[in-house]
């Protein structure tokens, strides 16, 4: 048997942390076993359904890398599939139209809950044949849920679930203006799909005995249910918007690589003994269904960092480069005039949390700046320091080679020269050169930014002081 899996998002919002890592569940659970995955578009909710949130899912599974085998299918496009099948239990007498309208319905549950029973449909029209139904009245088609014994399954997280088929009322399956519902369209295409693995969300515990009675009216084959725990908040509440990003692409955004957020996303329930750091390869390898924690898991932003920075430093440079061009144009940074991307990616990875970061602290390769950073100005650019620039200056531009080794042996040697500590050095020409207190070495960060910018920053420094030593 070939295993499938499937990830099937409604499209009423962007693709969100915890969908993301239901799909990453069920997309390792298919590579993990030479399966395939698919990706089903859940769009029956035509009044919420937007093709903006279709391109906001597609994006943020193109951008974590987590191809599908088949689709996108999309739902709307197998109404007719779904209709042919609801007439098709009708005729069985496993389905019946209902005529009880919404304010019959709100009346009956509101009696019920001041009674203290549970709120559900009675059957009215269950069994009242075709000839007495009324005529040109509004009517949705409802399932006949078994009456009697109960819904068993094992669900791979949570072992054995027993439901009593008293439990469970009669669902719509077609509503009033002919569109199918969401627990029947769902039922049709895991079988039409050969979906052989359900791996979603605890919320769905509740729709699985329904719809494994109607899979079983067709005579269609039940797969194995998986349902994972919910994500929460750092203060143990579900997570959400109040607890910062949200939506996968939104980690795109602040500049996060999608082999940190994957790394993330696949141990909040899971886990292989100790290990913290895993490769997309490794996850193949170890990821099983039955690993997974069944209690809820607390999102942990530092530990998203942490894990952030070592992909920073460990990802390949060109790799990082290419997640670095969309930063690159979203903040407007320039690079055809200063050195190779990848040089200062080596230089400037050990020294961020983000590729965000790394862009805003990389503009002074690129750009030249009128203003310093007035903390830094005024601590380092001081009347104190024109002697060591000046005398810097002269031995930086005499440089034939401009190399890291011959750019610091002249720090050195001004050092040596002015009886100057190598701070009283170093720290005015790094504010010089970079317009602030913060940069990699001095000899990377000088060989970087080349001979003649270096040059024209530190007499601007000089320039800096003497207007000060004036003013």
């Amino acid at each position: 048997m070939t295993i499938k899996t499937r990830f099937a998002p409604s499209p009423t919002g962007y693709l969100h942390v915890g969908g993301a890592r239901t799909a990453l569940y069920s997309w390792l659970y298919a590579q993990a076993n030479q399966g395939e995955f698919v990706l089903r578009i859940e769009d029956t909710d035509l009044e919420r359904s937007t093709q903006a949130a279709i391109d906001a899912i597609m994006d943020g599974m193109n951008w974590l890398n987590l191809t599908w085998n088949e689709g996108p299918y999309y739902q709307t496009k197998r109404f007719d599939r779904y209709k042919a099948l609801i007439q098709q239990l009708i005729d069985e007498g496993k389905a019946y139209k209902c005529f009880t309208s919404m304010e019959e319905l709100d009346a009956l549950r509101e009696a019920q809950m001041a009674a203290g029973e549970k709120p559900r449909y009675d059957g009215k029209w269950r069994d009242v044949p075709e000839s007495e139904h009324p005529q040109d009245q509004p009517y949705v088609i409802r399932f006949k849920n078994p009456t009697e014994g109960s819904v068993v399954f094992v669900d791979e997280v949570r072992g054995k679930i027993e439901v009593e088929n008293s439990e469970l009322d009669d669902l719509i399956i077609l509503r009033t203006d002919g569109s199918p519902t969401y627990n029947f369209c769902v039922v049709v295409d895991d079988w039409d799909m050969g979906i052989t693995h359900v791996v979603r969300g605890e919320d769905h515990i509740n729709n699985t005995p329904r719809q494994i009675n109607i899979l079983k009216a067709l005579n269609a084959p039940i797969p194995t249910y998986a349902h994972v725990s919910m994500i929460l908040g750092d203060d143990g509440k579900k997570l959400s918007k109040r607890h910062g990003a949200v939506s996968v692409m939104q980690y795109r955004d602040d500049g996060y690589l999608p082999e940190a957020v994957l790394n993330y996303l696949v141990r909040l329930g899971w886990s292989h003994g100790d290990q913290e750091v895993f490769s997309i390869e490794e996850m193949k390898q170890f990821f099983s269904l039955e690993a997974i924690n069944k209690a809820a898991s607390a999102f942990n932003t530092d530990k998203l960092i942490w894990l952030n920075q070592h992909y920073l430093k460990t990802l390949p440079v060109e790799q990082v480069k290419s997640y670095l061009t969309w930063h690159l144009t979203d903040q407007k940074l320039d690079i055809s005039n200063g050195p190779a991307i990848e040089d200062v990616i080596k230089a400037q990875a050990d020294r961020v949390k983000t590729l965000k970061e790394l862009v805003e602290i990389s503009r002074y390769f690129y750009e030249d700046f009128s203003e310093f950073d007035a903390n830094a100005a005024k601590k380092h650019l001081r009347p104190v320091a024109k002697d060591a620039l000046i005398l810097v200056k002269q031995k930086l531009s005499e440089i034939s080679d401009w190399t890291p080794e011959n750019i610091q042996q002249a720090i050195n040697d001004t050092a040596t020269e002015l009886e100057l500590g190598m701070g009283k050095v170093g720290m005015p020409l790094r504010v010089a050169a970079t317009g602030a207190g913060n940069s990699p070495s001095l000899d990377v960060t000088l060989s970087l930014i080349g001979q003649e910018k270096s040059v024209n920053r530190i007499e601007q420094a000089i320039n800096f002081i003497i207007n000060r030593e004036n003013s």
